[in-house]
């Protein structure tokens, strides 16, 4: 059975995926269909990852970020084809970095 420290994990790896290809600016991003696929597909591992966390995870971390991710999983699967790309950039530029600082902090403390 998946852990939190495992699923922490698995967000912060798919973060770090996601920085790797979208690195490239926006304009890269808005130009290559297999880059746009690659980061939902990674933000969706990490809803799901973020979905899977335990309550007693979610009440020492109570941070609106979690249910968040989770929220946007389920925009991303459930409307595919009218996901907005101008939102995916926004969710990489502003919410990314901040949801990898509390991985990272709830990793270390964990």
């Amino acid at each position: 059975m998946r852990d939190d420290r495992v699923r922490l994990g698995d967000i912060l790896e798919a973060i770090e995926r996601i920085e790797k290809h979208a690195g490239q600016g926006r304009d890269a991003f808005a130009g290559d269909e297999l880059v746009q696929t690659w980061v939902v597909h990674h933000l969706m591992i990490i809803g799901e990852a973020c979905r899977a966390l335990s309550p007693q995870f979610r009440a020492a971390h109570s941070e609106n970020v979690w249910a968040q991710a989770a929220g946007l999983r389920n925009v991303i699967v459930h409307q595919y084809f009218g996901v907005d790309l101008d939102i995916i950039w926004g969710v990489i530029e502003r919410d990314l970095p901040n949801l990898k600082g509390l991985v990272r902090q709830a990793l270390a403390t964990a």
